[in-house]
């Protein structure tokens, strides 16, 4: 049985300290989700390069 590709969707996830800031510029990934499996916005600990530490990012759009 072959798999669907159509259930990976890419997300976009923006820092959200760093948005509140007021720092220029912005730090955000590219990753995939599974849309049936996690219907809710993604919320992953990732490392921020210009305020130099790990901060959480929230999927956007």
């Amino acid at each position: 049985m072959a798999k669907k590709k159509g259930d990976r969707i890419q997300v976009i996830l923006e820092c959200t300290e760093h948005k509140n800031s007021g720092l220029a510029g912005t730090s955000r990934y590219i990753t995939t989700k599974n849309r049936k499996n996690s219907t809710s916005r993604l919320e992953l600990k990732k490392y921020n390069p210009i305020m130099r530490k790990y901060t959480i990012h929230k999927e956007i759009k």
